[in-house]
């Protein structure tokens, strides 16, 4: 005889992907007790390998702006992810983090941190947290899509192995940092299955800068040494060539890449009329440029030498100077002494500053102080290419929103038995560094779980 009220079993809930957004969907799974049973599936030997990456330095949970401010910074996607930061938001992680035992201040850029600066003590106290709410972790297990019957298949050390879910969270990461999980090889496992994706390209990321221009005559000269089209050596003038050249000069670049250019300032309007601009520092690499202030700057530059082959930013090397008063001390009698000298002197330009006028400036151009003092407090940096997306911080591209419903579940999914929602950096949106990439990924997958429980009335 049937016990008419004997407990409906467990729904068995897979979570894939064991970052913040994953972490975070568990946790608001496993708050709805025995209705469900979660499982967490990552490919790497741990969870959580890319958070504690990003705090080794000290963890930037968050940014302690206002709203308005806060929400901009997303961009073309701040209207798709204003309901999910207004349900949780910069307030609501820190109350979050609170609860684990962490406590966190604001910096003096307004960006918020553990006391201790650090990711692992948090990280520790979550997963204890999760264990303890009954989550369940396999880990080496690399999601490889599901089988003909809509069971899912994982590549294990031990081969592959199957895993019956009734509804599922991808959290898989977006297209940087492969070695820490995030190598985007979901995105042909949801695309078959007509799943709309962006593509995935290199966010908060550095760029490769175009060599320094030879004159007119000389690259004519070089074009027909090499049999080179009049079209492809007009090209090259331009700038839009697959086969430009990059990167500083050795000079240049022997000595000063890896070196900081501080209290600086860029400005960039791109061809849209959208504009940037904003003080702080970068780093010279090798062949180009790197650091906070060219990442905050990247989405705009990145889609620039899209639609264009290359991308201009102005480099301000002394902000705090006006332009008059940086033409005056140009002006000023130098006597005996080498302008080098001249400029340190004066204006207290040296070091990496100083070469940089010696590299992208001709000698007309150095010795006329009009043109100095211009270049002085607006510079021109031609960059031409991206770096790699394994390079960056993040990646921009993904799942589309519109492949989705407000609760992150996809709506365009075919084939597969089980609901599946997305959440984190696999979603298509972007954000600078400052604590805005890891709250819109906390509160996505937290969008993500509530859905899952509102699919099934729980």
């Amino acid at each position: 005889m049937n016990d008419s009220t004997s407990p409906a079993p467990a729904l068995r809930i897979a979570v894939i992907g064991g970052g913040p957004a994953g972490l975070m969907a568990a946790e608001v799974l496993a708050a709805a007790g025995a209705a469900v049973k979660v499982e967490v599936y990552d490919a790497m030997p741990s969870v959580g390998r890319k958070f504690l990456l990003a705090g080794k330095g000290g963890l930037n949970l968050t940014h302690s702006e206002a709203a308005g401010p806060f929400l901009s910074r997303y961009g073309e996607r701040s209207e798709q992810l204003q309901p999910l930061l207004a349900a949780f938001g910069p307030d609501e992680l820190r109350a979050w983090a609170h609860g684990l035992g962490v406590e966190t201040f604001v910096g003096s850029s307004g960006r918020v941190f553990p006391k201790d600066m650090k990711a692992a003590p948090l990280l520790r106290a979550w997963l204890h947290r999760l264990r303890v709410a009954g989550v369940q972790f396999s880990m080496r297990h690399r999601w490889l899509g599901w089988a003909d019957d809509g069971v899912l298949k994982f590549s294990t050390p031990a081969g592959e192995v199957l895993a019956q879910a009734d509804a599922v969270v991808l959290a898989l990461g977006g297209g940087s940092w492969a070695r820490l999980g995030s190598d985007g090889v979901w995105v042909p496992l949801l695309a078959e299955r007509g799943v709309a994706v962006a593509p995935l390209q290199p966010s908060n990321c550095g760029f490769d800068v175009a060599a320094r221009p030879d004159s007119p005559a000389q690259l004519e000269e070089a074009a027909a040494d090499t049999g080179e089209t009049r079209r492809e050596f007009l090209q090259e003038l331009i700038g839009k060539s697959p086969q430009s050249r990059i990167g500083w000069t050795e000079h240049f670049s022997s000595r000063f890449a890896g070196q900081p250019f501080k209290s600086v300032a860029i400005s960039f309007t791109d061809s849209h009329g959208r504009s940037f601009s904003r003080k702080g520092e970068f780093v010279a690499t090798v062949s180009g440029v790197e650091g906070s202030l060219i990442y905050a700057a990247s989405s705009l530059l990145r889609e620039e030498i899209a639609l264009n082959g290359s991308a201009t930013f102005l480099l301000d090397l002394l902000p705090d100077k006006s332009p008059e008063r940086v033409l005056v001390e140009v002006r000023h009698p130098r006597g005996s002494r080498s302008l080098s000298s001249h400029l340190k002197s004066r204006l207290g330009l040296e070091g990496i500053k100083a070469a940089m006028l010696h590299e992208l400036l001709g000698k007309d151009a150095i010795n006329d102080p009009v043109q100095l003092a211009r270049a002085i407090k607006a510079l021109p940096v031609r960059v031409v290419a991206a770096r790699p997306i394994d390079e960056a911080i993040s990646s921009a591209g993904g799942v589309r929103f519109d492949a989705m419903d407000g609760h992150l579940h996809l709506q365009t999914l075919q084939g597969v038995p089980q609901p599946v929602f997305c959440a984190g950096e696999m979603l298509d949106w972007e954000a600078p560094t400052g604590g805005y990439l890891l709250t819109a990924c906390f509160a996505s997958g937290r969008q993500a779980g509530l859905g899952v429980l509102k699919y099934f009335g729980i």
